[in-house]
């Protein structure tokens, strides 16, 4: 079993139509709490980040909040946090979250969810790191990106072995042990020119 001490989840900063969200939002937060995981998030205090951060703090969970400074409405950002990091830009922001995370779990959420998750696949595809991303398939929200991933593998435009970096499961309790249980391997991308 890989040792998986803090988990970076990326999320929407809206709560969605969707009922489910925030219950998995709720149960995932729980369920770090109850393991020990730290919480690496976007530090906010509204939606599916502010959701997942209570659950996890009302059960004694250690979280990290992640938050532009000055980017934001300062009400926006979540006072309660166990750790407040303000960095000046999004892209320290980013940078950050990888750093403090082993691992990554990515709930609904828009396109700043899916700016990151995709970040992070891509820094796993250029062998930058080497920490396992799980979709949690809430309702099938993410059918329709896994569709696309597959669609870029039968163009020929993404390697079968990339496109198996981003797992899907449709439970917190099973993302979090797929993520203890694999470590991405690297897949060489480039193509040398005696290749071709």
């Amino acid at each position: 079993m890989v040792s998986v001490g803090s988990v970076g989840v990326f999320c929407g900063s809206s709560s969605g139509t969707g009922e489910r969200y925030t219950e998995a939002a709720q149960e995932l937060g729980a369920l770090l709490a109850e393991e020990r995981v730290s919480l690496v998030y976007g530090g906010g205090r509204v939606g599916l980040m502010g959701t997942l951060a209570d659950s996890c703090l009302a059960r004694g969970g250690h979280v990290v909040g992640v938050i532009p400074r000055g980017l934001f409405r300062r009400e926006v950002a979540h006072r309660g946090v166990s750790e407040l990091l303000e960095p000046p830009t999004m892209h320290e922001r980013k940078a950050l979250m990888y750093d403090r995370s082993d691992a990554f779990v990515a709930l609904p959420g828009g396109l700043g969810t899916l700016d990151e998750l995709a970040e992070v696949a891509t820094w796993t595809q250029l062998g930058l790191h080497r920490k396992p991303l799980v979709l949690l398939d809430v309702d099938g929200f993410w059918r329709p990106f896994v569709e696309l991933l597959d669609t870029m593998v039968a163009a020929g435009l993404l390697k079968q072995a990339n496109r198996e970096l981003l797992a899907v499961h449709s439970t917190p309790r099973d993302a979090l042990e797929h993520l203890r249980s694999v470590e991405p391997t690297y897949v060489e991308k480039w193509i040398e020119a005696d290749d071709r």
